[in-house]
């Protein structure tokens, strides 16, 4: 028995298959080859109906064929109807078109893999593209940062382009701006190897004292300008001189108004 659901983003078949279980497989979709091959093999293996998927067809049957060979024969057979007709059902209709007409699950297998092996390899190029572009920018984060060059780790590794960790370290650290050089310096002089987690709770840390060097330093900066009070006046201030100069005046005025 089959049925079709569908979600926001993606579209899942439910196999229930011989009443003995029940898998859930996404729909191919010409991007999620790979995931959609794991959990259809998942789906027949545990209902043990992956047989013609792992085995070519068996030789034709003859009179001279013992009970035994036609018991795997029927088996192989039943296998193989099953397989094609589980993965014919979880693969877009548009997707269909351009497939051999092939009579066993394995050579249908086979012939999408091809197909998507171009595909999978553009992606990879692109994917790598991207991760060795990255530079970290002070925005978003430093934790998120490593963790998206984690993420491409992931599926790459998944398109069958494993990178170690030590590689996704040491490209973190020259992606990094120059203001985490204490870091940097703190990997080269240290005699011992880091984790990816290692590498995070350190960033984060490092982040997080530079950003209170810098709200420290505008603080000071901040508070050692001269204040003004906006809307007051400053007194005049009194010069000798000016004293003088009106005195001078004031007792020339008084001697022309006596005479």
């Amino acid at each position: 028995m089959f049925g079709c659901q569908s979600g926001s983003f993606t579209v899942t078949v439910t196999l229930a298959l011989n009443n003995a279980g029940v898998g859930v497989v996404e729909v191919l979709n010409g991007s999620n080859y790979n995931k959609w091959k794991d959990e259809l093999l998942y789906a027949l293996g545990f209902v043990n109906l992956d047989l013609a998927l792992r085995v070519d067809r068996p030789a034709p049957l003859t009179e001279a064929s013992t009970p035994m060979e036609m018991e795997y024969f029927s088996k192989w057979e039943h296998s193989n109807y099953m397989s094609l007709l589980a993965m014919r059902r979880s693969i877009s209709e548009h997707l269909l078109s351009g497939l051999p007409e092939t009579t066993t699950a394995r050579e249908l297998l086979t012939a999408l893999g091809e197909r998507y092996l171009v595909l999978d390899m553009a992606e990879s190029s692109v994917l790598l593209k991207k991760l060795t572009s990255m530079y970290y920018d002070n925005v978003g984060g430093v934790r998120d940062y490593i963790l998206k060059m984690i993420s491409l780790q992931s599926k790459l590794k998944s398109l069958e382009i494993p990178l170690p960790d030590k590689f996704i370290i040491l490209h973190a650290l020259n992606s990094l701006p120059p203001n985490f050089s204490q870091i940097k310096t703190a990997f080269i002089s240290q005699n011992e190897s880091w984790t990816v987690n290692d590498l995070i709770s350190k960033c984060v840390v490092e982040e997080e004292k530079l950003k209170r060097e810098k709200t420290e330093s505008a603080f000071l900066v901040s508070s050692s300008r001269p204040s003004f009070v906006k809307g007051k006046k400053h007194s005049k201030r009194f010069h000798p001189s000016a004293s003088k100069n009106k005195g001078f005046k004031r007792h020339g005025h008084d001697q022309n108004e006596g005479s």
